[in-house]
């Protein structure tokens, strides 16, 4: 598996454990998938402007938001290479502010925004209800498997 990470975010210094626990989290979810291929995911940290734009850019949304996920649109693998997910894109300063929000670790937040997209790489997606149950059910297994699930009553 490779996890290819870019901290655009000169503000904000990404935890060196980060990128274990993005490998423990994809291993788990592709387990969950019952994936087998060797996979390919690049993770970028950016800044609220640059998040701002690509929101804006890709989704027509012209906010910041936390994440966004880029899926690569490849209907074919190539034998001995790895499967390329895509790409997630993560705001340094507002996963900052919502593990404050939330009570937990900017470490748990930057994992569990990471689990989201995988998901969504996969091709999940929240934009309807059944579809955002079984894409929450999923997450909350993953992080539960991960080991950092926190059950919030």
């Amino acid at each position: 598996m490779i996890i290819l990470i870019d901290n655009r975010d000169l503000d904000f210094e990404i935890p060196e454990e980060i990128i274990k626990d993005f490998e423990k989290s994809t291993e788990v979810i592709l387990e969950m998938e019952n994936i087998r291929e060797d996979v390919e995911v690049s993770v970028s940290f950016v800044n609220e402007d640059e998040i701002k734009e690509l929101n804006r850019d890709y989704r027509d949304k012209d906010k910041i938001t936390d994440v966004l996920s880029f899926p690569t649109e490849m209907d074919y693998h190539i034998e001995g290479v790895p499967l390329i997910l895509g790409d997630v894109v993560i705001c340094s300063k507002r996963a900052k502010e919502q593990s404050e929000e939330f009570g937990h670790s900017f470490q748990r937040e930057l994992v569990y925004l990471f689990v989201h997209s995988m998901f969504h790489l996969l091709g999940y997606d929240h934009l309807v209800e059944d579809e955002k149950l079984l894409m929450r059910q999923k997450e909350k297994e993953a992080l539960k498997r991960i080991g950092i699930f926190k059950n919030e009553g």
